[in-house]
């Protein structure tokens, strides 16, 4: 029986500065998108829903590794592979580990004081981006597949509302 949330969670009102306004919509997807996928049946939430193969558990495996690329200097050679996670790999571990890397990126976040700056990760051989490009990034790359996972949940199990 699909099941909706009783109600939508509206974007949030954050501070006034630019740093506020963009780490509070990031925060926000990121929550949303973690509770689209907490909870998801096995093992339904790791079958392919559409002609790309993209699985609901994937998506949140890509979003960790995107977050540790940008955020923790992670060097990501092999962006396909990051939407498989390991077969042993429960929902609950996941998630819980898509929200210890955000706990990690938050805290170098908490670091930052100037959005003109570059994010302060060792990558040797690339140049670091700056804090507010890789906000409006994560943004971007957090949004489009909170997308894809509200409609890979529903139709997985009738799940609805963010």
């Amino acid at each position: 029986m699909p099941s909706t949330a009783p109600r939508d969670t509206p974007p949030p009102r954050t501070g006034t500065s630019e740093t506020e306004v963009l780490r509070g919509f990031l925060d926000y997807l990121r929550t949303s998108v973690a509770a689209k996928v907490a909870g998801a049946p096995e093992p339904r939430v790791r079958t392919a829903a559409v002609p790309s193969g993209t699985n609901l558990l994937g998506l949140l495996g890509h979003l960790t590794s995107v977050e540790r690329a940008v955020f923790l200097g992670d060097d990501v050679t092999h962006w396909p592979a990051t939407f498989r996670v390991a077969p042993a790999d429960s929902v609950a571990e996941v998630v819980a580990r898509y929200r210890e890397t955000v706990a990690r990126a938050n805290d170098v976040l908490d670091g930052c004081t100037r959005l003109d700056a570059p994010v302060p990760r060792a990558r040797p051989g690339r140049p670091a981006p700056s804090v507010r490009w890789a906000l409006a990034h994560m943004i971007e790359e957090t949004g489009r597949h909170a997308g894809h996972a509200d409609i890979l949940r529903e139709l997985l199990d009738g799940t609805t509302g963010r």
